[in-house]
């Protein structure tokens, strides 16, 4: 079977921390990739907060350059060379991404004893590994501005049992067999479609600052998890307008519409500390598989 994905919510409030909502960072585990999705301010102590080393750390997407989603960065990249960091560092961004790390460097006056690769990514594919691939989409939230996507694709698999009781001896038989051709063997025929089985690919869409766009959907479509802001609630859509941002109702009608299997509420405002249930609810109405993540809530799929 293919190994669960692990999220980690290291920070879940919005661009004003609250005591118990840090600043946005998410980091997703799987078959020994690490991939921070933002790294907002005070995202270190969260990784420690949640046990998670970020010596571990693979890959770094940035969603854009606002404050609340990479204050964290200088800090977090110094502790990696101070740490013994090892690996080349991959990090992901929008348009302007390489001046905007330029201009860090710059700042902080690293020292670097290991290797960043950054890379500019227009909307598409943009990584495809042995296990899974990256994708992005352009989104409009005043300055460039990305929307991620984490697919592992779906894979034909021999069922173990089946194999077992079949006979069949390892080697190029098997790759036969997984490759979808019928096989002879100490004269009995064995046909592949009876000894394999598709396993289920998965996705995780993270969409983050933006206004309400007709990219979203198709973007998201299909997702396991659809990870979004909640920034504002639909009382305040006026005010989401204008700040570029989507209202609770319009991302869980997005949800509703791209079929997405659960939207996981996430960059939630200061503003409404005292009344959560309200956010909650608000995404309830339109699609009951919502949830409301919490700072270190861990989630698998």
């Amino acid at each position: 079977m293919t190994e669960d994905i692990k999220l980690t919510f290291l920070g879940t409030g919005d661009s004003i921390p609250s005591k118990s909502r840090n600043h946005t960072s998410i980091f997703l585990s799987f078959n020994g990739e690490n991939i921070l999705f933002d790294c907002g301010e005070g995202t270190q102590r969260q990784l420690r907060k949640a046990n998670l080393n970020p010596c571990k750390i693979t890959r770094i997407l940035i969603s854009h350059w606002h404050g609340d989603h990479v204050l964290g960065l200088p800090g977090l990249l110094s502790t990696l060379a101070m740490s013994g960091y090892k690996k080349t560092l991959f990090l992901y961004g929008p348009r302007g991404t390489k001046e905007k790390m330029k201009g860090l460097f710059d700042i902080f006056n690293f020292y670097l004893n290991y290797k960043i690769e950054i890379k500019e990514v227009d909307s598409g594919k943009f990584y495809e590994g042995k296990n899974f691939s990256l994708e992005a989409e352009k989104m409009e939230h005043g300055i460039p501005c990305l929307a991620y996507s984490f697919v592992v694709p779906k894979n034909v698999r021999i069922d173990k049992e089946k194999l077992k009781k079949s006979g069949l001896p390892p080697g190029p038989i098997l790759q036969k067999i997984k490759g979808g051709e019928d096989v002879n063997y100490n004269g009995k025929k064995f046909r592949a479609k009876n000894l394999l089985y598709e396993e289920e690919g998965k996705k995780i869409s993270v969409v983050l600052d933006t206004k309400l766009n007709e990219k979203i959907a198709p973007f998201v479509k299909g997702a396991d998890i659809f990870v979004s802001e909640a920034t504002y609630s639909k009382e305040m859509e006026k005010e989401a307008k204008e700040h570029l941002h989507m209202t609770v109702s319009q991302v869980a009608t997005i949800a509703k519409k791209a079929k997405v299997e659960k939207l996981i509420l996430t960059h939630v405002s200061s503003r409404y500390s005292k009344d959560m249930k309200q956010i909650l609810n608000e995404a309830k109405e339109t699609f009951k598989e919502s949830y409301l993540v919490k700072d270190l809530e861990e989630m698998r799929i």
